[in-house]
């Protein structure tokens, strides 16, 4: 199976696991807040998150089977790693102001800006 495609597969499997997630913090927000998670509503993006990029790592798979390596990298990591900054997100914004979350998010967004552009560039070429 191709790479994308089952990194899209686990992405969607997350997504559906994660979804019992959303309904507790739909119907208990206050029980995540009692345990020291301020901002639960994080985990619900994660979700949905989990949900568009499992979507586009099979479409752009579909799309473009023989894209470059460098390409298939570079989408990969960002569709992997950005989800999962929602996760820190959930205690609070603090982890905004520390440098290494800044340097993954910014990373992990630019990785996702050049490889989505360049496969477009790359496909209709």
């Amino acid at each position: 199976m191709a790479l994308l495609t089952a990194l899209g597969l686990i992405s969607l499997a997350l997504a559906a696991l994660s979804g019992w997630l959303v309904l507790a913090i739909t119907e208990r927000p206050q029980w995540f807040r009692e345990r020291g998670i301020p901002q639960p509503v994080r985990f619900r993006q994660l979700h949905l998150d989990w949900v568009f990029m499992g979507l586009l790592l099979i479409a752009v798979q579909v799309a473009a089977p023989q894209m470059p390596d460098w390409i298939r990298g570079l989408i990969a990591f960002g569709a992997i790693v950005n989800p999962l900054l929602f996760v820190p997100l959930a205690w609070g914004p603090a982890v905004k102001s520390n440098p290494l979350f800044v340097g993954v998010t910014l990373t992990s967004f630019l990785s996702l800006s050049v490889g989505l552009p360049a496969l477009a560039i790359w496909a209709i070429a």
